[in-house]
């Protein structure tokens, strides 16, 4: 896999779990102080990178290529396939989807009934840590997986990096108003590019020769996408027919 596709899937979905984690950080520090919750994303962030440092260089120097690529390929699998069902149900109308304003102010509503506290607070720094460190950590197993198969953990690790201040910076200038974020549409291609990612490398590992190579990597992506697309328009006129059948009903 090239470096700039490996680049570009880590980065979106590190951005993807970033916005959620930028939701918690911003609730607590708006509500409850920002020095305590800085200190909670800080350590959380710290708590992730050594994560990366210490199982990082033993995926790769201790576990056999085969075996890597088989238990990579299907943890990416079930990772993308969670997340383009989701998506695809928002697509089509049967699940609400990601509102983070919404979030925001039911976190705020939270933490308000909350007395602050003089000096350190504990809960601004827990809310905040737990928030970044849930988020981060499948952006832990996102890094440690494709930058493995890839032998390319540290680049990997710079597009994560990379994805969160982007996102750090986009949510210091938009505030509290994260819904703008295609947060939908993101984690469908990111849902794409990990099946395929899955598809690839556990094929790799069980022996299959894939033509064209990492050339492949290009049309598993539209073939899901055509697939997904397809999926999402039969969703939607199945739920618009049942709205039908009720209002004729009534």
């Amino acid at each position: 896999m090239s470096s700039s596709v490996l680049f570009i899937a880590v980065f979106l979905a590190s951005a993807v779990e970033a916005v959620e984690a930028l939701t918690i950080v911003l609730a607590s520090g708006t509500t409850r102080g920002w020095k305590s919750t800085f200190q909670g994303a800080a350590a959380a962030l710290a708590t992730l990178s050594v994560l990366v440092i210490a199982f990082g260089p033993a995926l790769v120097h201790y576990v056999p290529i085969k075996t890597l690529r088989i238990v990579v390929g299907g943890l990416l699998l079930i990772y993308g396939l969670q997340w383009l069902r989701k998506a695809i149900l928002r697509q089509a109308g049967f699940k609400a989807k990601h509102d983070e304003d919404r979030i925001y102010k039911e976190k705020v509503e939270e933490l308000s009934k909350v007395p602050k506290a003089v000096g350190y607070d504990s809960i601004a720094f827990t809310v905040s840590f737990k928030g970044v460190f849930l988020e981060g950590l499948e952006v832990v197993i996102i890094v440690l997986t494709l930058g493995t198969s890839a032998h390319q953990i540290g680049l990997a690790a710079m597009s994560a990096l990379a994805a969160v201040l982007v996102v750090s910076g986009i949510g210091a200038l938009v505030s509290k108003q994260l819904s703008k974020v295609p947060e939908n549409t993101m984690k469908m291609g990111v849902g794409l590019m990990l099946i395929s990612f899955g598809t690839f490398w556990s094929g790799e590992g069980l022996g299959v020769k894939w033509p064209g190579s990492d050339l492949s990597i290009i049309w598993l992506i539209l073939l899901y996408g055509v697939a997904s697309g397809l999926i999402i328009t039969y969703s939607a006129y199945l739920r618009n027919s049942m709205i039908r059948a009720k209002g004729s009903k009534a």
